[in-house]
């Protein structure tokens, strides 16, 4: 490994260069504040797509609602918006800091996407656009279909044999999997779901029994990417859904900040200077993370903070943007397995598209173990009586961070509007800084983003409770 070179360099001028790198390598939760984060106005001027984009986008999943109404009836009760609830969690806040020794400032709430309907995982976001939006272009051009039409028409049958001619594929680690078969097999498209070896055996089992066909291989993520691609070249009766650069699967995810925003308003949360909003996404190939926190960086500009949160296993996001490099590393080259619970967010080389996009917006990246994210799923449990899989306890680790992380620390310093410090407790144990709070982030939001779960069969969820009061 010594003499490997990456990129045509070794790994000690690798590690030299960025020395954040011997920490990755090492496997040791990390934390890194990004140093390219712009103000809102100079990161939105230098961006390709727009508010205009995301507005574009919610109209389009607004057409559907009708759909959704007619082809699943457990969305009649919303109107066939897909949205899942936001709800605060103090009893877990009180765990944590109690167990940490370290507080979470402001309050600390959790968006549910575990919850959402159809496929319980954020990817019903983006997954499920994308197969909307080649369903609808495929209609308009067959001159079935108007924009102005009641959209609950897709489930008749003409439609249904127009679909019947296109298939669908796509790479996933599971959840994107699930989203994109559940609707593409609703809407009538032949749909295969290349799945890697992270891949739960209830997630194929699952697609299955919906008509979908699931190609399974040893490899990992960018592998079922790979054959995915490979399937759906020259066949222009054949989509590939690709996680990795869609600018369509991005703007899906997006559209989740205009829905947030609603939320946060019934709630009767402000979001400004003096009242920041703190979010934490879980991380994998970057799409649903990044799709998410452009959304809420367009809508709430200066006032958002967006984290990305990974596995130490799998952290192709941190590593490809410390570096500047991007997708042209993989996490394999440092000598990382990219082997963790965390299925969905096991993938080894990141998104060059969302990586290279969201520099000027995103705030930082940091990583956390297998054990921390199976201990805080069972923390979950007991406080909240919430079940989530251990992936979307990612972000949980986050607001922690903020007060016990120098490279978060120092993010504050700089974000603080009114460079006014509040000292809270005393220094931790061991090489751990001072705990200084800013009197702004006492009225900030945290936010963290469950990405799935519910859908998670009840045995395996037991065990990986279980597995997590052992923690």
């Amino acid at each position: 490994m010594q003499n490997k070179e990456i990129l045509g360099k070794s790994l000690e001028s690798w590690k030299q260069e960025f020395p954040i790198l011997k920490d990755l390598a090492a496997l040791k939760e990390t934390a890194w504040r990004n140093p390219d984060k712009r103000p809102i106005q100079e990161a939105a001027a230098g961006c390709p797509l727009t508010m205009a984009d995301v507005e574009d986008a919610s109209r389009r999943l607004d057409r559907f609602a009708a759909f959704f109404q007619a082809a699943f009836p457990e969305t009649a009760a919303s109107g066939g918006i897909l949205e899942s609830p936001l709800q605060e969690i103090p009893s877990m806040k009180a765990a944590l800091e109690q167990e940490q020794a370290c507080p979470i400032p402001g309050r600390l709430w959790i968006k549910l996407d575990s919850h959402l309907p159809i496929s319980g995982s954020i990817k019903a976001r983006g997954g499920i656009y994308e197969v909307l939006k080649t369903a609808e272009d495929i209609a308009l051009e067959a001159g079935l279909l108007q924009l102005q039409d009641d959209y609950s028409i897709l489930t008749t049958k003409p439609f249904q044999e127009l679909f019947s001619r296109y298939s669908i594929c796509v790479g996933s680690t599971g959840n994107l999997g699930l989203s994109i078969g559940i609707i593409s097999a609703k809407l009538g498209f032949r749909v295969t779901v290349h799945m890697s070896s992270d891949a739960r055996q209830w997630k194929k089992e699952l697609l299955r029994s919906k008509g979908v066909t699931v190609r399974e291989y040893d490899s990992d993520y960018s592998a079922a990417v790979a054959q995915g691609r490979k399937a759906a070249e020259g066949n222009p009766y054949c989509h590939f859904v690709d996680d990795e650069n869609s600018r369509t699967l991005f703007l899906g995810y997006s559209v989740a900040a205009l829905r947030l925003k609603k939320q946060l308003e019934e709630n009767r949360i402000i979001v400004d200077e003096e009242h920041p909003l703190f979010v934490y996404l879980p991380c994998g190939v970057g799409g649903g993370p990044g799709g998410v926190a452009f959304g809420l960086k367009l809508v709430f500009g200066d006032h958002a903070h967006c984290f990305f949160a990974e596995p130490t296993h799998s952290c192709c996001m941190l590593l490809g943007m410390a570096t500047g490099e991007n997708s042209r590393l993989s996490v394999q080259d440092f000598g990382i397995d990219n082997r963790t619970v965390a299925d969905g967010l096991a993938v080894g080389r990141a998104s060059g598209f969302v990586g290279s996009l969201m520099r000027p917006f995103i705030s930082g990246c940091y990583t956390l173990s297998d054990q921390r994210m199976y201990h805080m799923l069972s923390q979950l449990a007991d406080t909240e009586g919430l079940y989530l899989e251990p992936s979307a306890l990612a972000g949980m680790y986050g607001p922690l961070l903020l007060t016990r992380s120098p490279a978060f620390q120092e993010y504050i310093r700089q974000s603080d509007p009114d460079r006014k410090y509040l000292s809270q407790g005393s220094p931790n144990q061991g090489d751990q800084p001072q705990q200084t709070t800013p009197t702004w982030l006492s009225d900030s939001t945290q936010l963290v983003w469950a990405t799935g779960g519910s859908m998670v069969p009840q045995q395996e969820m037991e065990a990986y409770y279980q597995k997590g009061k052992a923690c």
